[in-house]
């Protein structure tokens, strides 16, 4: 069976080093494509789900906005089980301050540039990291790529979603800073936002259930 990952915003699969599921999984990591214009969350979802064989069982597994799309996945294709880390299932889950920004378009005011360097202020925000992740972090930062970047934040404050997908496990951290709202299944101590790289092996142990 077949395990596809989704990474989060700007994110590839390095974000995923330290997460091993079940030998009965095979690990395919899904890699971003490029929105087009105007498109919607749920039009590139759909482009995106051509990566997807849906003709045999397989589970998804999503990070941050990776999370999202793996959401609006469930609706479209049949996934055995939904796992997301560090994400939110519903836009009542994201902070209202974010809902508020998509609400009055002030998105399109965002420091942009700012957001896309490697700076304490970021590293804060994704920690705690230890320095290995950190040093991560700031390769992905400098990497993405900037209409992505901007797609994808327009989309995550004006998401709509209320409906949480079936076999879902949600896993989240503690200190999580940029979705302090979320509503998980199970919260891992001393955990940020880039817990799937600093907390690997606590949340290895929650996947043993997919055995």
């Amino acid at each position: 069976m077949k395990a596809y990952f989704i990474s989060g915003l700007g994110a590839d699969k390095r974000a995923f080093k330290y997460i091993k599921v079940p030998d009965k999984y095979q690990a395919v990591h899904i890699d971003w494509i490029q929105p087009v214009k105007q498109e919607n969350i749920q039009a590139y979802t759909k482009r995106l789900s051509s990566a997807i064989d849906d003709s045999e069982p397989f589970i998804l597994i999503g990070l941050s906005f990776g999370g999202i799309i793996a959401c609006e996945l469930a609706k479209i294709t049949r996934p055995q089980k939904v796992i997301i880390i560090s994400s939110v299932t519903t836009h009542t889950e994201i902070p209202y301050v974010y809902r508020l920004a998509g609400k009055y378009n002030l998105d399109k005011y965002l420091p942009y540039n700012y957001m896309l360097k490697a700076t304490p202020a970021l590293f804060w925000l994704f920690g705690p990291l230890t320095n290995e992740a950190r040093v991560l972090l700031g390769n992905i930062i400098r990497e993405t790529d900037h209409r992505f970047f901007t797609w994808a934040i327009s989309q995550i404050v004006r998401w709509k979603n209320d409906t949480k997908p079936e076999n879902l496990l949600q896993l989240h951290g503690k200190k999580d800073k940029i979705f302090w709202n979320s509503h998980a299944h199970c919260y891992i101590d001393g955990g940020g936002h880039f817990m799937v790289y600093t907390h690997g092996e606590i949340i290895n142990s929650l996947l043993t259930e997919l055995q």
